[in-house]
């Protein structure tokens, strides 16, 4: 069993595209809930309506590259309007029911056979990406860990967008409107006392961290050059709390290294559990199986954390104790 390879893909992970589309999502979900208190469990619902926008508009519609990422985005901050308008005003509880439902309700619309036309159906939509491949400026070679230039150009175009967009949050949290969301995190009703539209902050917060949720969704979809509604289910909300947690909550680069740890520790133990398979040390498991136990340790160790530190590596545990 070859060590060092194993422990090269398992680092290759922290800068894959799909690590940033993780990160991104997750950036969105410390805005939702890190820093407003919103709990919100359909953002893979997001991700959904962002990566479909795109591919709908550029494939049925023709219209170019960066009319379709507007419409994307747009579809996000209009998918948050239906969501917030009607459960803002109640608790926190109940926005977590509807996003949940819509998520999944977003995932069966793009799959039923009377839209196949548009969406594909089960088989998604594909070759949307062509406009995005022609802005590559990196000439055809090979580069750093024997990527292709296509490669590298999705990688960096996905980090630096990340980046933008945590720099972006990181402004936004420290201006007198960041600390108006914590504030109502706290507790809403002395926020409220003092004048401050407390509707009006979460719907805000809503639409900014569903929007980072259709930008993860287009990072997710870009490097793929297809979408599938399979790839939306509700366990990728669940994921991109896992990443959430183990980074920190309330903090802007804790999702960033939460992504990075959590794809780093999948695909390490995926890649040990094969070798000893295949070498013979483990005799009472499958490949297949495999590919399960490490979603199960991934879980114990995410149970271990939030024993021993729930606010995650860059949380601050002052920060957990909502109103």
């Amino acid at each position: 069993m070859d060590f060092g390879n194993i422990l090269s893909l398992a680092l290759g992970e922290i800068v894959t595209p799909t690590t940033a589309a993780y990160a991104l999502a997750a950036l969105g979900l410390a805005v939702h809930f890190g820093y407003s208190g919103l709990l919100n469990f359909g953002q893979a619902g997001f991700m959904a309506v962002g990566a479909y926008g795109f591919a709908i508009s550029t494939l049925t519609f023709k219209v170019p590259f960066v009319v379709g990422l507007l419409i994307a985005l747009l579809s996000a901050v209009i998918f948050g309007l239906l969501l917030g308008v009607p459960t803002l005003r109640l608790r926190a509880d109940y926005l977590a029911i509807v996003t949940i439902a819509a998520a999944e309700i977003i995932r069966y619309i793009v799959t039923t056979n009377t839209l196949f036309r548009i969406t594909g159906s089960a088989d998604g939509l594909s070759t949307f990406q062509r406009e995005f491949d022609s802005f590559n400026p990196f000439p055809p070679g090979t580069y750093i860990f024997g990527w292709s230039n296509r490669d590298f150009y999705v990688r960096v175009v996905s980090w630096l967008v990340v980046i933008l967009c945590a720099v972006i949050v990181w402004l936004l949290m420290r201006s007198p409107w960041g600390r108006v969301l914590k504030g109502i995190r706290e507790d809403e009703n002395a926020v409220r006392s003092l004048g401050k539209n407390v509707y009006a902050y979460k719907m805000q917060a809503l639409v900014i961290g569903g929007i980072l949720g259709a930008l993860a969704g287009l990072l997710f979809t870009l490097p793929r050059g297809s979408v599938q509604p399979a790839n939306y289910a509700t366990e990728l909300t669940f994921f991109l709390w896992t990443v959430l947690l183990l980074g920190g909550m309330s903090t802007v680069l804790g999702p960033i290294v939460g992504a990075m740890i959590f794809w780093v520790v999948l695909s390490l133990t995926q890649n040990l559990l094969a070798g000893l398979i295949e070498s013979g040390a483990i005799t009472f498991l499958s490949i297949v199986q495999a590919g399960q136990l490490r979603f199960i340790l991934v879980g114990i160790a995410l149970m271990l954390l939030m024993i021993f530190r729930p606010q995650g590596v860059f949380g601050n545990k002052k920060e957990l104790a909502f109103a």
